[in-house]
């Protein structure tokens, strides 16, 4: 019987009526947009420490601007340094997906989220640092394993956005860490990606080196050949492309729209 004066006892008794929804917030997400805020938020700190090294070290070999005559000069006391340092960076982001993540998937999530976080705030911290980059278009040394990596600053930054797109997709959506890493074929696309961008920003480098440590040293590139890192995006793309579609057809439809024509007052 219906208590008077409380006609929503029996619509909440219903069998088919829909739970109220939690004011304070499915607590697992909660945990999730908190490890991704806290990822985010070490990502940025160290970007600043690693733009104030990098800022060190040019000002100590006379190099703010990378691509000028002479962009490597031979410091052997410093040469070995500066490649164990970025070995020891890569180790840091990976360490911190290990930390934050609770399976594989989100644990890869969670490193590349560090990783795309920490490579756009480090241009953006070398600006009031430097001076540089002046655009987005300016070239820049990218890394030195297992040779010098040339690029304009956006083909990093456009990696790192997929990067943290991607991460944050099997982070913070539960449904679509059942999805894996997407199969054969996705991981194959997102392999030869990588590849052919790895290819793009060492080809100046492959070429030079049969000549010598002294050439590849002195090198710069003239050409970047965007058509192929254009390619090599979009097939990194797949999986995210993939993951949104899968989170497009998982997201159930607003109640008034699935629930049917509403009950008329004397039903």
């Amino acid at each position: 019987m219906t208590a008077p004066g409380n006609p929503d006892v029996s619509k909440a008794n219903h069998p088919g009526a829909t739970p109220a929804s939690d004011p304070a917030g499915d607590p697992e997400d909660l945990r999730n947009r908190a490890t991704w805020l806290g990822v985010a938020l070490f990502a940025t700190a160290f970007a600043w420490v690693e733009a104030a090294i990098v800022f060190y070290l040019r000002t100590m070999v006379d190099r703010l601007e990378p691509y000028q005559p002479n962009p490597l000069p031979l410091l052997d006391s410093l040469e070995w340094v500066e490649v164990v340092r970025e070995a020891a960076t890569m180790i840091m982001l990976a360490t911190v997906g290990f930390i934050a993540g609770r399976d594989r998937l989100s644990r890869l999530g969670y490193a590349l989220i560090a990783f795309g976080v920490w490579d756009i705030f480090y241009y953006v911290f070398l600006i009031p640092m430097t001076g540089w980059p002046n655009s987005l278009l300016d070239w820049d040394i990218l890394f030195l394993i297992p040779l010098p990596w040339w690029g304009p600053v956006l083909a990093p930054i456009l990696i790192a956005l997929l990067m943290i797109v991607w991460g944050t997709l099997v982070t913070q959506g539960p449904r679509l860490r059942t999805a894996g890493f997407g199969g054969v074929w996705v991981l194959a696309a997102t392999a030869l990606g990588i590849l052919l961008a790895l290819y793009v920003f060492m080809a100046d480098a492959l070429r030079t080196a049969p000549q010598g440590e002294q050439a590849l040293r002195a090198m710069l590139p003239v050409h970047f050949h965007w058509p192929l890192f254009i390619v090599a995006l979009a097939l990194m793309s797949v999986s995210v492309a993939r993951l949104l579609s899968r989170l497009h057809k998982s997201t159930p439809m607003p109640a008034d729209a699935t629930s049917g024509p509403p009950a008329s007052p004397g039903g």
